[in-house]
């Protein structure tokens, strides 16, 4: 049997014959939504507390991907997201478009529902507006009825802020989107389905006649898609299976939206759980049966294989990963762990991004860190470098800078100053659960102050960690390997980051140039 996907090939599912392989894309792009809008189509994703977030990808064939922005800038209340909150912030957005603008609503589980919404794709976006408070409130989804002109909202709940879950909400809402009109009506019981739980992720919609709720069940990493429909939008809702395992190895095909191309093919695009990997996307072609039921993928089972969508050819494409950092700038992949503060970076005119060596208390554990800027580890076997320089005279003592494989466990490589002024190479780690990091191997010297960092990613997230301090190309390697883990909710993140102790006076900046990712 083939398997998920071939570690070997390049980043992008299409395989150049008019087929493509799942994941289309195959990096942690969590809880995906999807829209046409002429021959265009746009994804966003969870972001949940990396900033900016709700992330915004554009397709001409639904197999190649481009990230083309980002439609929130920071995330609020921004006091409560000064610091790293890996299981919060946006979850499960929709995408839609509507009177001309494109919305995006999700739910924050600890704030409410909000929406943001623009003109155009790539902005400008709305400050985000709180269309319904709460905690616990997730996963949400408006529909405008074209043929009545109603609103709608339909929303699920996180058990860990609501005390219970398996439910979905739904109210009418005012045709601008800023307000409910009802106090709300459960839509769907599941705790009356018999074998249904975790019931999540609804995506909303209107079709021959029927509000259709497409929504995930049975948990991240093993469950199910369903289908509900209703001739009114307040039920009864009867429901069915319609995307399952089955005799794959496409574990928990489920969450996603539906697309109806411009030719009339129907497509759905979720995610699968592939541990330390996060969320890649896969993508399944979508009928209707007799009974007026959608079919996913190949008679409910999801495709590994399959003929693209009939539409004109692209070149492949997927969201980058390498990085010169023009004029001290770093690309649109990059996101910090909380909202960042003035002087994280440094601008300048050259080729290179300089990260301050930001003093604080907390630079024994970069998961708490909130100057850290990450970006998505892909879901393939790679080779990660970067160069570094820590060299500056202004560079203070205990200040450090690396890269790190970032998740519940982390471990980084990279340099820090000694209290005698000398640069050494240091490989450090932090298992799960532990309080503070500590050595991986031991350090060594770094007499230029400067080193290429390497890891070596293999196919199942194992790590190699190495470096270079001589310029030569002469790899030392460190330590022992490393294994990547996720967050909660979240993949393990690629990530660079400068710190220093706690003291007075400026710290100085670490130089970052170059960061590749080669197969």
């Amino acid at each position: 049997m083939t398997p998920p996907y071939d570690v070997t090939r390049a980043p992008t599912g299409d395989l150049g014959d008019g087929t493509y392989r799942n994941p289309v894309l195959a990096a942690d792009w969590s809880d995906p939504d999807v829209l046409r809008v002429g021959d265009d189509f746009y994804l966003t994703a969870s972001s949940f507390g990396r900033v900016p977030g709700l992330p915004l990808l554009h397709s001409r064939d639904l197999v190649n991907w481009t990230l083309v922005g980002h439609a929130l800038d920071r995330l609020r209340p921004e006091a409560a997201f000064g610091v790293p909150r890996h299981d919060a912030g946006v979850w499960a957005p929709s995408l839609r478009r509507h009177d001309g603008r494109f919305w995006i609503f999700w739910g924050d589980p600890d704030h409410g529902v909000f929406q943001v919404n623009a003109p155009a794709v790539r902005g400008p976006w709305t400050e985000p507006h709180l269309v319904k408070a709460g905690r616990g409130l997730i996963d949400a989804c408006p529909l405008w009825d074209e043929e009545t002109g109603e609103a709608y909202l339909v929303h699920a709940w996180a058990r860990s802020r609501a005390g219970f879950n398996n439910r979905l909400t739904g109210h009418r809402m005012s045709p601008d989107g800023t307000r409910l009109l009802d106090d709300g009506t459960t839509l769907v019981d599941a705790d009356a389905l018999p074998g249904w739980f975790t019931l999540e992720g609804p995506k909303l919609y209107r079709h021959d006649g029927w509000f259709w709720i497409l929504a995930p069940a049975g948990g991240v990493a093993t469950g199910w898609q369903g289908a509900f429909r209703s001739r009114s939008f307040t039920g009864p809702y009867e429901e069915r299976v319609v995307l399952a395992q089955g005799d794959t190895p496409v574990n928990g095909p489920h969450q996603g939206g539906w697309v109806r191309t411009a030719r009339g093919e129907d497509w759905f695009l979720h995610f699968q759980q592939r541990g330390a990997h996060g969320r890649v996307v896969h993508l399944q072609p979508m009928r209707w049966d007799a009974d007026g039921w959608p079919v996913l993928g190949r008679d409910g089972q999801p495709v590994l294989e399959h003929a693209k969508p009939d539409l004109p050819a692209q070149p492949p494409s997927a969201p980058g990963h390498d990085d010169r950092f023009p004029g001290g700038r770093f690309g649109r992949q990059w996101q910090w762990t909380a909202n960042p503060a003035e002087g994280w970076t440094v601008r300048h005119s050259a080729d290179g991004l300089r990260l301050t060596c930001g003093r604080t208390a907390l630079l024994d554990d970069l998961r708490v860190l909130p100057q850290v800027l990450t970006q998505r580890m892909p879901a393939r076997a790679c080779t990660v470098e970067v160069d570094l320089r820590l060299d500056g005279p202004e560079v203070a003592s205990g200040a450090r800078a690396g890269l790190v494989v970032l998740g519940d466990a982390y471990s980084w490589v990279g340099l820090a100053r000694e209290g005698d002024g000398r640069v050494r190479l240091v490989h450090r780690f932090a298992p799960a659960g532990a309080d503070r990091e500590r050595d991986a191997a031991r350090s060594r010297a770094a007499p230029e102050g400067r080193a290429t960092l390497r890891i070596e990613l293999t196919a199942d997230a194992r790590c190699r960690f190495s470096a270079d301090t001589g310029g030569g190309g002469e790899f030392v390697p460190l330590g022992q390997e490393f294994a990547a883990t996720p967050w909660r909710w979240v993949g393990a993140l690629l990530g660079l980051f400068a710190a220093a102790p706690q003291g007075a006076g400026h710290a100085g900046t670490a130089l970052f140039t170059d960061f590749r990712v080669t197969p």
